[in-house]
């Protein structure tokens, strides 16, 4: 068994740790190395980044639609068997 004696003996010789602050930059950057560009300044590596994000942005986009057409489909047809069903109890 650990005696407090113990205890208090290694928490003494444990290092204390000091905190770690981290520093950014402020302001806003354009780049992904964080310099700043200036207004008319596009380098073919930020065209390249941007029509890649465009491209996954609309793929994305045509995913949930799909999805969402699937889902609608779905509902049309359940809606269908109800109307029949009542249509089956009406006669």
């Amino acid at each position: 068994m650990i005696s407090r004696s113990n205890i208090r003996q290694t928490l003494k010789q444990t290092p204390k740790v000091v905190g770690i602050m981290r520093q950014y930059t402020v302001g806003s950057s354009d780049g992904s190395t964080g310099s700043h560009r200036g207004l008319g300044s596009e380098d073919s590596f930020t065209k390249k980044e941007k029509a890649q994000e465009n491209y996954y942005i609309k793929q994305h986009e045509k995913e949930q639609l799909l999805k969402l057409k699937e889902q609608l489909k779905k509902h049309k047809d359940e809606v269908e068997n109800i109307e029949k069903q009542i249509d089956h109890i009406e006669k």
